[in-house]
């Protein structure tokens, strides 16, 4: 029976050493409705070419060569952002908070029944999304504010500083008036209906007032 926020493209990724874990979880995983990938090492997965599908990794703590531990902060050096649910014959407390500090979903220790197992892919689905949909937003927001001239991004880093049209125009050099024309290219090229809203978008993008991008 499919689980009911299974996403037909979505791919489950599982690194484990043992081949009857891989073929027995990956067969309850499939049932469920996830695509499965399996992979006897963390090098085996690294060398995985990246997919852009929501995606989440069941991952063993206990690995030959590369450990879970060691492969998730070889994932974080090399920004490969997917979810992690570790799995392990033990129980290993310093190793799971080690692991949930440096952001895995869940901790499972085996024998886990299939709920358990189920609740954990879909809650790292479910960040994998939102993880996606912010880099979505990100992307756009560098896509408008690379439309904007040199002065309209120096308007803006002022404007969101909190300065007024007239301490803008003092600041660099020209007038009132064309301060506002900047103003309002950068408001429209940016997409953006409000100060607050050109303010968050700056936040994204690390600019202030003091920088010379």
């Amino acid at each position: 029976m499919e689980h009911p926020l299974a996403l037909p493209e979505a791919i489950v990724a599982i690194v484990d050493d043992d081949p009857s874990f891989r073929e027995g979880v990956g067969s309850l995983i499939r049932a469920a409705g996830w695509k499965v990938e399996t992979f006897a090492s963390a090098e085996a997965f690294l060398a995985r070419p990246r997919v852009d599908v929501p995606s989440c990794l069941l991952l063993d703590l206990q690995l030959p060569d590369l450990s879970g531990l060691d492969l998730q902060k070889r994932m974080a050096e090399v920004n490969l952002d997917v979810p992690i649910v570790f799995v392990t014959g033990h129980g290993d407390i310093p190793a799971s908070v080690q692991a949930i500090k440096a952001g895995a979903v869940e901790f499972l220790t085996k024998p886990f029944d299939k709920q358990q197992l189920f609740r954990a892919i879909a809650e790292a689905m479910q960040r994998d999304r939102r993880m996606r949909e912010e880099h979505a937003q990100s992307r756009e927001v560098w896509q408008h504010y690379n439309s904007l001239t040199p002065r309209e991004r120096q308007v803006m880093r002022q404007v969101v500083s909190g300065l007024l049209n007239k301490q803008i125009a003092a600041e660099l050099n020209i007038t009132e008036f064309t301060v506002k024309l900047h103003r309002g290219r950068v408001m429209r090229k940016m997409h953006a209906q409000s100060l607050a809203e050109l303010v968050r978008m700056a936040e994204k993008l690390g600019i202030g007032s003091g920088e010379s991008r």
